[in-house]
This record gives C-alpha cells, structure tokens and sequence, in this order.
C-alpha cells in the first residue's frame, strides 16, 4: 500500500512541476471548444439542435482527460530509460502494486486535467444542466482517464522508444477521439459509422459524461457506466499482464 501511495503521489508532483504540460494540454480542447463551438454554434442552432456549446463542451472535457491519460504511459518508457523503473521493481512488492500505483496517479492527473477544461467550458457559455448527477459526472470522467492510461501503460510496456510511442498514441488517439460522438451528434448515421462508434471505447464515456451533465444521453446512464467499468477492468488486467514482463 505504501508503494502504491508514493507512485501515485509521484505522478502527481510529476504533472504539478510540470506547466509546461499543464498549458500545453488545455490548448488543443481550448481551440477545438472555441473553433468549433463559436464556429459551428449558428448552423447547430438552426437545424434545431440548440446551443451547441451545451452539446459540445462535455466532448472537449473527455478529450482534456484522454490525451492527458494516453500519453501518461511515455513515463513508462521514460523511467525505464534512466533506470527508475529498475529501482521500483527491486521493491518486496508484486508488480500489479506498481502498476496500479502509475495508473491511478496517471488516472488522478487526467481527471484534474478534465476539471480544468471543464472550468474553461464556464466561461463559453457551457452550464451543468442537473448538479444533483454532477458526482456521476466525475465517475465518468475518472473512468475514462483511468481506462486510457491503463491502455497507454500497456502500450508502453511493448514499446522500447519514446519517438514510437508518440508515432503510435497520435495514430490511435485521434479516430478513437473523432469517433465517439464528442463533436457531433451520433443520431441518424450511416449503419457503419454507427457500428464503428458503438466499438469505440470512448464513445460510451462522452454518452455518459454528456448525460451526467445534463445533455442528451443515447444508451442511458447505467448502460454508459457498466460497459466504462467493465472495459476499465479489462484495461488493467491487460496493462498488468504485460507489465508482469517488463524488463528494466
């Protein structure tokens, strides 16, 4: 237990030393939040949807927290690189209490990455529709950080560079990001683009983000929450399994 607490406090003192990361990280929800939102905001409004902002904004909040939570598994290769790694598997610990550790510090930063974005959604014009189901939002928001920065550990397990890593983590972020309904609505679409959204693991975290927050919710609550749940699971026992063969 103590060496779970001190990784996760490390991925947090990591994320507060780090401003370049933190301003970094805000700019690209930012842009897509005032480009798109401002931008798109009249034509939404006359083919009835109504503020696009209220529609958008949950979307930007899951895009803060899942590139925050991918890219969180860089640290792996990095301490692997100049041996920290090596010194925190020498610890009389099982490994799964290691992974753990960076996965929930990891997890911790990309839903406090998420709030912020949500902070900035205030000033556009972006209100809670339903504060009683707030905490739940949190839920989702936890849930999704967690699961992305379970896959990026895993990822970064097989991975032995941190220019492949990159490489590998902007060609899977992007289409899991555009692909989840965070931009559009996911209502009425071609029969394959339906399918393809229902296999993205992050589409049922913005349902479910959107729907706590007061918007439109396609699956409902409970489906949104149990499939998150059970695909975070999953995407520990994956990121344990593979960190079980790390080589330091």
């Amino acid at each position: 237990m103590e060496v779970l607490f001190a990784l996760w406090l490390r991925q947090i003192k990591r994320y507060l030393r780090s401003r370049a990361r933190l301003v970094g990280s805000l700019g690209q929800p930012l842009l897509f939040l005032v480009a798109l939102g401002f931008g798109f905001g009249p034509m939404y409004r006359r083919a009835g949807g109504g503020n696009f902002i209220q529609f958008l904004a949950p979307g930007v909040v899951a895009m803060g927290a899942l590139f925050t939570a991918m890219f969180s598994g860089i640290e792996v290769i990095w301490d692997k690189q100049f041996g920290f790694l090596k010194e925190t598997l020498v610890a009389p610990v099982p490994r799964i209490t290691i992974m753990l550790g960076r996965n929930l510090g990891g997890a911790t930063v990309a839903t406090v990455q998420g709030l912020l974005v949500l902070g900035c959604t205030f000033l556009a014009g972006f209100r809670v529709g339903d504060w009683m189901t707030f905490p739940l939002a949190l839920l989702f928001l936890f849930l999704i950080a967690l699961l992305f920065t379970a896959l990026g550990t895993a990822l970064a397990c097989r991975l032995e560079d941190m220019q492949g890593f990159q490489l590998i983590m902007n060609f899977l972020i992007m289409p899991v990001f555009f692909l989840s309904g965070a931009l559009f609505p996911s209502e009425g679409l071609p029969a394959g683009m339906d399918i393809v959204m229902k296999l993205d693991p992050l589409s049922y975290g913005v349902d479910g983000l959107r729907g706590a927050l007061g918007g439109p919710c396609v699956n409902g609550l409970p489906a949104d929450l149990a499939v998150m749940v059970t695909l975070s699971a999953l995407a520990l026992w994956l990121g344990a399994w593979l960190f079980e063969g790390v080589q330091a």
